[in-house]
């Protein structure tokens, strides 16, 4: 008898970006319990968690539980003494041999548990291990902590309640329906669940109302903005957009104030007109069905109306005052306690630019770039910072060089977000960003598992991006502070950008950079040679020779010295000498054009020829030669890193 099982807990509204990784975090849980089942189904809106598994059975199979007794040259007394406790006979056990020698033992049979027992065992636990980034005590200190304090949970297996209690709530099996339009307490079952909320305004499907606000979006030209889709979906239990408008004197303002008040202030969608611009409108989701009244529409209008009669106000205030005379503000400005003010940081920022070769125009974006930090709209809109510099600095007559620098120096902020517009853009960029990592490593601020206040590893994965997208060719690693853990922390970086995001084999990865990965741009075009070499017939086997190699020079414990060099007059007639006139024809051309040529003489090297010959003068010519050939092409990738089937 297969059974279905529903587990749904209620809480107070849970952050709308925690939940999809709760969720699939609850999934794991259960699986953990090894409960057989044939499919589980997860959903959840803010203020509940729910999985649902079906064909669950009533009891677990019987097992056999292998039991091992005394020793077999143990007294009959213990023997028989084992097997009365097991409720068997002596001549019942068997003996049975182990690595510490001989044991009785005995198979027992062990009844399965009912499926109910074990999830009311386990559930308590499960549920408070779910993660989430942080946790709340509600019940008191050193009660249990969960994103959000638990007030109902519903757990049945087909028809009966699963029962336990967790901080003084017991299972049951009701669920509360929407907080404004439904009841409190209903009563549900497996069966009819998901109706039942619904008949009480919860929609319980992420997707389906995903699919209802896009569906009732259609024939408005709404901005897209897939991020804010989701937080909209995981905010409502009922979702329903509408339209409301605000006064066309505002586009006065730019843009990018209005939708950033718009959309990180007041969730709304901003809407476009037919060329693309912005429209005096917006698109708000309700968590009601509908707005019969309009009362909805306008209390979001006059919220509007009051935020961008802020950002008017600050706008128009922060003018004032230009961005050059703010300069010296920036003293008062903490960047970091031991690193010092964003003054400061402006200072070194300027050093690094000039080694990045940036000229008079990046040099006045990096002396600006930070001053907006003391303005009252980035106050009060965080989000802008940058932005909101270069906006100021366009209608203050900087050349548009300098703006857009300004504009686009926090740029790459994502690994969907582009890299700064121009050259410009970007030495500004790689200058507060590799200042930052400098400044923080110096002071030992390090990220460490899940924490990076300061996102460092955002920062670095920036200046990869920057580097190898941007075409800039500068020698990384002396930027980096002669700094080992640094220079670790950028090498992860690097990997996951190349192996991740740009989809090389991560073999390719390390045998690249094990050739040297200061230069990103020289690093990419390694990559893609040591890529395309792959696909030839030759490139497995001659990989696996210089695996070889490594591992014969290794065993040596070969160290090179400058005045070695190979002594032709100590090789031998035959595969030796023509491997070395083979490496003497090809020295300095591509491997992609030597290296059919190349592979049949390093075969038939290792074939015939004895490297470690008796004669100590030989073996150390022929490692000599080992080294040379190897050497040769490890300007390009160390290809005994790469993983060969050989």
């Amino acid at each position: 008898m297969s059974l279905p099982f529903l587990l749904e807990i209620g809480t107070e509204e849970i952050p709308d970006w925690m939940i999809p990784s709760a969720l699939e975090n609850l999934r794991l849980l259960f699986e953990k319990l090894q409960i057989p089942h044939e499919s589980v189904t997860l959903d959840a809106t803010p203020r509940r968690l729910v999985l649902r598994a079906d064909g669950l059975p009533a009891r677990q199979a019987d097992s056999e539980e292998r039991v091992m007794g005394p020793a077999k040259s143990a007294p009959a007394q213990a023997v028989a003494g084992f097997a009365r406790k097991h409720g068997v006979q002596p001549e019942d056990l068997t003996v049975e041999a182990t690595p510490k020698g001989e044991y009785y033992s005995l198979v027992k049979k062990v009844a399965g548990r009912a499926t109910r027992d074990i999830l009311a065992e386990a559930l308590p636990s499960l549920i408070i291990q779910i993660y989430f980034p942080k946790t709340m005590y509600w019940t008191g200190k050193g009660g249990p902590r969960f994103i959000r304090p638990i007030r109902w949970i519903v757990a049945l297996l087909g028809e009966e309640i699963v029962p336990f209690e967790l901080a003084g709530v017991r299972s049951g099996a009701l669920t509360s329906g929407h907080r404004r339009l439904g009841a409190r307490e209903i009563a549900v079952t497996t069966a009819d669940y998901e109706q039942r909320l619904r008949d009480h305004y919860v929609i319980l499907s992420a997707e389906e109302r995903r699919k209802r606000i896009s569906t009732e979006l259609q024939g408005v030209r709404v901005k897209p903005d897939p991020a804010l889709l989701e937080t909209l979906v995981y905010i409502t239990e009922y979702p329903t957009p509408i339209t409301g408008s605000f006064d066309t004197q505002f586009l006065a303002l730019p843009a990018e104030v209005l939708v950033t008040v718009m959309r990180h202030h007041q969730k709304y969608f901003s809407v476009e007109d037919a060329d693309g611009n912005l429209a005096p409108q917006f698109v708000a989701v309700m968590n009601i069905p509908s707005d019969p009244e309009g009362f909805v529409r306008d209390g979001n209008e006059r919220v509007l109306l009051a935020r961008f009669n802020d950002a008017r106000f600050f706008w128009e205030t922060d003018q004032k005052k230009k961005l050059a005379g703010r300069v010296a503000d920036l003293k008062n400005v903490t960047f970091q306690k031991d690193v010092g003010s964003y003054h400061d940081k402006l200072e070194r920022m300027a050093g690094i630019a000039r080694r990045l070769g940036g000229n008079a125009d990046a040099e006045r974006a990096v002396a600006l770039c930070k001053c907006d930090l003391t303005t009252e709209l980035v106050k009060e809109f965080t989000e802008l910072q940058g932005v909101v510099g270069g906006l100021y600095a366009r209608v203050q007559g900087e050349p548009e060089p300098v703006w857009t620098a300004i504009y686009d120096h926090y740029k790459p902020e994502s690994m969907e977000d582009s890299i700064p517009r121009n050259l410009g853009g970007q030495i500004v960029s790689l200058s507060d960003k590799l200042d930052t990592l400098t400044s923080c490593f110096r002071v030992g601020l390090i990220p460490t598992g899940s924490r990076d206040p300061y996102g460092l590893r955002r920062a670095a994965q920036g200046v990869v991006r920057i580097l190898v997208e941007g075409r800039i060719e500068i020698p990384l690693h002396d930027f980096l502070d002669s700094n080992q853990a640094l220079l670790d922390f950028f090498a992860d970086r690097v990997r996951f950008y190349f192996k991740d995001v740009r989809g090389f084999k991560y073999d390719e990865v390390n045998a690249a950079m094990a050739a040297g990965w200061s230069n990103l741009v020289d690093l990419e075009a390694r990559l893609q040679r040591v890529q395309s070499l792959r696909f030839t017939p030759d490139f497995e086997p001659l990989a696996a020779s210089f695996k070889r190699i490594r591992n014969i020079l290794d065993q040596a414990k070969w160290v090179r010295t400058s005045a070695q060099g190979i002594d032709p007059t100590l090789l031998d007639a035959g595969p030796e000498q023509e491997l070395y006139h083979e490496y003497k024809s090809i020295a300095g051309q591509p491997i992609e054009a030597v290296i059919s040529k190349l592979r049949p003489k390093v075969d038939l090297f290792f074939d015939k020829v004895l490297v470690n010959a008796p004669d100590a003068r030989v073996r150390q010519n022929r490692l000599t030669l080992l080294d040379t050939l190897l050497s040769e092409f490890s300007n390009i990738a160390d290809f005994s890193e790469i993983v060969t089937n050989s």
